[in-house]
């Protein structure tokens, strides 16, 4: 078996979510659950099938962000995982419909940060076994970055 560190590339502004689901139907189900999740949403999704002619299956409503989530599809190659990259949206905004769609099995990620996806592959098969999502703890906040995430989610309209 062999592990590779997979790095996921996406626009500079762009959120990820990367999961597995089982079904050819998963990119519909995905395209639908993200559209009617917050309206006007930018994204693209890109499945990849395990079984029959192993297509990555794809959808979206922005062509840069669907050819976005299909490279990192292709980088990964690994049945049953998806990828949907996000454009105007936070993955806060959609994940509860994400993981409400039936063919959806976990969730790896979500996450605006640099995320590397940990794949093994064996015998012509590849499978995701992890992310590395971010940066390591720097230390622990105090009562001055406490302040300011809260004023942070205030910003963002998630807090009052």
């Amino acid at each position: 078996m062999e592990l590779s560190a997979i790095e996921i590339v996406k626009p500079a502004d762009a959120n990820v979510i990367i999961g597995q689901a089982h079904f050819i139907k998963t990119v519909d189900d995905l395209y639908e659950a993200v559209a009617a999740a917050v309206p006007g949403v930018k994204f693209g999704v890109a499945f990849c099938e395990a079984s029959g002619p192993c297509l990555i299956r794809r959808a979206g409503t922005d062509a840069g962000l669907e050819a976005a989530a299909v490279r990192s599809a292709e980088a990964i190659g690994a049945g049953h995982v998806f990828v949907i990259m996000l454009g105007n949206a936070f993955p806060i905004n959609v994940l509860n419909q994400v993981k409400a769609v039936a063919e959806v099995c976990s969730i790896f990620c979500a996450t605006a940060n640099e995320v590397r996806v940990i794949v093994a592959a064996d015998g012509g098969a590849r499978g995701v076994m992890g992310v590395i999502d971010g940066s390591a703890p720097k230390g622990v906040e105090g009562e001055h970055e406490q302040a300011e995430r809260r004023a942070m989610l205030r910003r963002f309209g998630y807090k009052q």
